[in-house]
């Protein structure tokens, strides 16, 4: 959520088909301009990796938390499409919030529990002059959570705990490693629209929303704010979820298709797809934490089963591994790293090397004969017999015009490993959240 990341995608919640009839809905994608360089992308996934590092170490531990047992059997969809012409590695949504209903562009982050809006007055103070910006004394549906309530004192993310008076609203400071990103303001409910086909709309009433006075990071330069997708009682996602099906789902087409391509987000059951069976895995849920882990049993290149050792992947021995949108590149802890990058790059020695920081191995493509070794299969063996077999172009990726290079980057150990968006390209993943499963299959998401 919080940093630029890479190629990944934006997406557009401007409008979806009637939910009523079970059907997933499609929606217009707006693109953004050109931006960061790959070597920047990578730095940022770096701080972020760091951000989530730090965070998952100070755990608490614990089950998962489960969704409502009603839900509704409808579902939307909304498109998304690659972001390589937007310069970010993040999710934007067009996001329709208060009364009566103002859009934002924000940022969708499965790593993420908050959704907040660059915003003035209700004690938010200031705001940036850029982009739009929420007033909640304009809005008839904003209602500001008090300091001494319990959601603002135990489900609220880095909310500050001195309240001045019983009255004070409620007020967060969002920080993260390195000074990557960041925001402070209080936080309220509101009410979020989602405009429906035909002219109709759907309201989600009491979402969870933070007003921020002040931001930082080069990831809200072009957007207004933060939807949460991540597992958190407040979370847009839990909610939605709830509202529609008990899951969300997402498609991200290849991060280098043209620009009118589309995937999707969508809310309720992963949509029927007559090719390709579906793979599933145990979501590992930390009730204290945003992401969404897997249990990763061994990863094959070609046909070698890496040498990997069992702690890498075990959250209670300081490793595990999550997946999420919020970050461009995989990010897998040393011995993994290592292991992944000896065996692919023994398979491209018959290609000239080229420098192309920060990347460790990187080759350049012109100048491969013919005859030259091909990109091995990479294999990712998750729990319950589920296999990732992303496509060579997530793990031996394009930097510039006739340079590829290794797309994963190391990672401390320990340290937790993180599933990027490339390495997600041309999958749906859906996240059961009432059933805590993970389930994923190759789609070209049409």
């Amino acid at each position: 959520m919080e940093m630029r990341g890479n190629l990944l995608a934006l997406l557009v919640l401007a409008a979806a088909a009637a939910v009523a009839s079970g059907n997933p809905a499609r929606l217009e994608l707006v693109p953004a301009a050109p931006g960061a360089s790959v070597a920047e992308r990578a730095r940022d996934d770096r701080h972020r990796h760091a951000y989530i590092t730090d965070k998952l170490a100070s755990r608490r531990g614990g089950g998962a938390r489960r969704v409502a047992a009603e839900v509704a059997a409808s579902a939307v969809s909304l498109p998304v499409s690659s972001g390589a012409y937007a310069g970010t590695g993040q999710y934007f949504v067009k996001f329709l919030v208060g009364t009566p209903a103002r859009e934002f562009t924000l940022v969708a982050d499965t790593g993420s529990d908050l959704t907040w809006v660059k915003c003035q007055g209700a004690g938010a103070g200031g705001a940036s002059p850029l982009g739009h910006v929420f007033s909640p004394a304009n809005s008839k549906s904003w209602k500001p959570i008090l300091c001494p309530s319990d959601t603002c004192k135990l489900d609220v993310p880095f909310s500050l705990a001195n309240c001045s008076a019983p009255s004070s609203p409620c007020a967060y400071d969002y920080k993260y490693k390195e000074g990557a990103a960041g925001a402070k303001g209080v936080v309220g409910t509101e009410s979020a629209t989602i405009a429906l086909h035909g002219g109709k709309t759907a309201h989600l009433a009491d979402v969870v929303l933070g007003c921020s006075s002040s931001q930082g990071g080069q990831s809200f330069d072009a957007s207004d704010g933060v939807l949460s997708l991540g597992n958190s009682k407040i979370s847009f996602a839990s909610l939605a979820a709830t509202r529609f099906g008990g899951s969300f789902s997402y498609c991200l087409v290849d991060h280098l298709a043209p620009r009118e391509a589309t995937g999707y987000l969508a809310f309720g059951p992963m949509p029927a797809l007559p090719r390709n069976p579906v793979a599933q895995t145990p979501m590992l849920l930390d009730p204290e934490m945003p992401f969404y882990g897997v249990k990763v049993e061994a990863i094959v290149v070609g046909s070698q089963v890496l040498r990997i050792p069992g702690a890498v992947w075990d959250a209670a021995k300081g490793g595990g591994a999550i997946l999420d949108s919020g970050t461009t590149l995989t990010v897998l802890a040393t011995p993994a790293y290592r292991a992944v990058t000896a065996a692919l790059s023994s398979s491209l020695a018959g290609i000239p090397k080229v420098d192309f920081p920060p990347f460790e191995y990187c080759y350049n493509w012109t100048a491969r004969r013919p005859g030259a070794p091909e990109i091995p299969t990479l294999s990712v063996h998750l729990a319950g017999s589920a296999r990732l077999e992303p496509p060579a172009k997530s793990y031996v990726i394009d930097v510039k015009p006739g340079v590829k290079c290794i797309g994963v980057q190391e990672g401390e150990w320990p340290g937790v490993s993180v599933i990027g968006n490339i390495m997600q390209q041309e999958h749906v993943w859906e996240f059961d959240l009432k059933n805590r499963l993970v389930k994923f299959k190759q789609s070209t998401c049409t």
